[in-house]
């Protein structure tokens, strides 16, 4: 229930997910490129906690990346990237405090 709300969220947030980014994404979803946004996310969730403040979804070097922004319980800014087709975190990465 959680990552629908998220998922809705999401959809309806602008700042989040622009509408470019949601009808690539539902069309490579329908060609089977990419899995559900759900997957994703509790792939995020597994590996760093948070919550998701910025979504985008690219196209890089012939596959699908999903690039995250999140805020963990502490108040620490990260970055992942996410293998849209695997669900494999890429990378992960803390934003340093100024």
């Amino acid at each position: 229930m959680r990552c629908l709300t998220l998922f809705l969220t999401l959809l309806a947030a602008p700042a989040l997910a622009d509408d470019d980014d949601q009808d690539r994404a539902r069309r490579a979803l329908q060609a089977g490129e990419i899995l559900p946004l759900s997957q994703i996310l509790a792939a995020a969730e597994a590996v760093r906690p948070g919550r998701v403040i910025e979504l985008e979804l690219e196209h890089d070097d012939g596959r699908w990346i999903y690039e995250l922004e999140l805020v963990t319980p502490e108040g620490r800014l990260y970055e992942m990237e996410i293998n849209a087709a695997t669900a494999t975190v890429l990378k992960l990465e803390r934003e340093e405090d100024d």
